[in-house]
């Protein structure tokens, strides 16, 4: 049976595309680009948390303690503690369910700083995930838009992307789809932390507020869609586990670049959930 022509699908969109997907339980797999290096944007926020469950796992912090966000804690971001003004006072575990559902970058930040990049990345390296790195914070990757275009996102031109280090794999955080995809396996499988705390992972990968992406490719009341996305200037990439009622699960992955600069593409997030689905339906034959 043929692969689809996911690079074609890909370009009538206005978009480069990558992607993996595998079925959760056999391992049958189908991909374009699997194994390239490409930049995460907010999808550093899943080993994150994954790093995060297993410290609570072990003991070496407890989910339900309290931090103080005060507005100089606050990184930029339009979700989430990053739109607040005044001091809040909130559990970890309810960060990461405000870093993943809404891609709140403030909680994120908080939690790299419990957790840190160290753990995350020896976690990742334990796990055979040797292309994916998370070293940059979000305020880091936010200060580095700044410095690179002297004025920051999303005012840019093609000149400004071409500067851009949260664009360059090697100067940011960065993964592969095929590393994406078998995190989000691991974490179906309960392989990636407890049972328990793999459960409570899934939960909140579910409450994903957008609809617009790898959700987008399954419009049907009793397919489940759950991921997290990444956006940055030219860059939209979602990863996530897509499961039917027949029990079938298939982990996908799929990063893009945009020809163009600019903000609203709503053709390059559908192609995602377009390819998705191709990659889904490719599996399930």
């Amino acid at each position: 049976m043929s692969e689809p022509d996911f690079a074609a699908m890909f370009r009538a969109a206005g978009v480069t595309g990558w992607l993996h997907a595998a079925d959760v339980r056999t391992g049958r797999e189908v991909g374009l680009g699997s194994d390239e290096p490409l930049p995460t944007a907010s999808m550093f926020k899943v080993p994150l948390l994954v790093g995060l469950c297993r410290q609570a796992d072990a003991g070496l912090l407890d989910l339900a303690s309290h931090v103080t966000v005060r507005p100089a804690d606050r990184v930029p971001g339009p979700t989430g503690l990053s739109a607040m003004l005044d001091d809040v006072t909130i559990s970890l575990r309810d960060l990461a369910y405000l870093m993943i559902t809404v891609s709140d970058n403030t909680a994120a930040d908080t939690l790299l700083a419990r957790v840190g990049s160290d753990a995350v990345n020896g976690m990742l390296a334990g796990f055979g995930l040797s292309a994916t790195n998370v070293w940059q914070s979000a305020r880091n990757m936010y200060a580095s838009m700044a410095e690179d275009t002297g004025h920051g996102w999303p005012y840019l031109d093609p000149d400004d992307i071409a500067r851009l280090g949260v664009l360059d794999p090697e100067r940011t955080n960065r993964s592969t789809p095929r590393e994406m995809a078998a995190l989000f396996g691991m974490i179906w499988r309960d392989e990636a932390a407890s049972p328990e705390s793999c459960a409570w992972m899934r939960g909140v990968f579910n409450l994903q507020v957008w609809p617009h992406r790898l959700a987008s490719g399954f419009p049907y009341d009793d397919v489940e869609v759950s991921g997290k996305t990444g956006t940055f200037p030219t860059l939209r990439n979602e990863a996530g586990v897509v499961e039917y009622p027949d029990g079938g699960q298939y982990a996908v992955a799929v990063f893009t670049r945009s020809f163009s600069t600019a903000v609203n593409q709503p053709r390059a997030d559908a192609a995602i959930g377009t390819a998705a689905r191709m990659a889904v339906d490719h599996l399930r034959r």
